[in-house]
């Protein structure tokens, strides 16, 4: 079941953003509780104990008894607001809750078994659909994580929700469907396709180029040595330029043909 981690804090009186900036000047994170149909009211606690809190895991599925002096409160963190730039708590809000009422609460889902889960050894890989299921209970039954067990899966199948077992008085809160947890995919292709790619680039040919040597210039004649120049002739050596255009044969003058025979007279 859930533990009950007691945290201290003290109760300030005044509200508002003026009052909150002094309390962080006091070097403490300002806070407030409210919740079970009470009137709300503002604490202040230790940043030291917030981000030991926050640094473990189910923080906003952990009962805290908040103790006022002699007096102590038990709720839930309901929302931390973060400075964007320093990266650390500047405001905490708790609800507090009577112990029967039913509550809606997020709880983390831990794997076991990997070792001997098929699917994994396979190359698959674990797709985690939840990493938190919200669950309805009362306080004194909220489980402090949910076990899915990895043994004997193969790839492609799941885990559902009826397959991990929930505490007496525990339900799921999305209810009529058997809604999906984790999957063992199938491994990826990635390498592969990348050398068969490559592969593919290496050995393609330059088009007009079939049958020319390797290192022959794209359009040089089939045969040519690696090196000649394009339009090359066949057997050309290397460096060769284009062949030398056949000069065309002179065609006799226009109206210089044969003289004809003279008659005789």
């Amino acid at each position: 079941m859930v533990q009950v981690v007691q945290i201290p804090a003290e109760q300030r009186e005044r509200a508002g953003k003026g009052a909150a900036r002094a309390v962080r000047r006091a070097g403490r994170v300002p806070g407030v509780v409210y919740g079970d149909s009470k009137p709300p009211f503002n604490i202040s606690l230790d940043p030291r104990d917030v981000i030991r809190e926050m640094s473990r895991p189910g923080f906003r599925s952990r009962v805290f008894e908040i103790k006022l002096g002699a007096e102590s409160v038990r709720a839930f963190a309901r929302d931390v607001q973060m400075d964007p730039v320093l990266d650390r708590p500047v405001h905490v809000d708790f609800m507090r809750f009577s112990p029967d009422a039913s509550i809606r609460v997020s709880v983390r889902v831990e794997f076991k078994n990997e070792g001997k889960c098929p699917g994994l050894k396979l190359g698959g890989v674990l797709n985690v659909v939840r990493h938190e299921v919200e669950l309805i209970c009362t306080a004194d039954k909220i489980p402090e994580m949910l076990i899915a067990d990895l043994e004997g899966l193969d790839i492609g199948d799941s885990i559902h929700i009826s397959h991990i077992k929930l505490p007496e008085g525990v339900r799921p809160a999305i209810r009529g469907r058997d809604f999906t947890v984790a999957s063992v995919a199938a491994p990826t292709r990635y390498e592969e396709e990348v050398k068969a790619v490559v592969a593919a680039v290496e050995g393609a040919v330059v088009p007009g180029a079939e049958g020319a040597a390797p290192g022959a210039a794209p359009g040089a004649a089939p045969g040519a040595a690696p090196g000649a120049a394009p339009g090359a002739a066949p057997g050309a050596a290397p460096g060769a330029g284009p062949a030398p255009a056949k000069p065309e044969a002179k065609g006799k003058s226009e109206g210089k043909g044969k003289p004809e025979a003279k008659g005789k007279k």
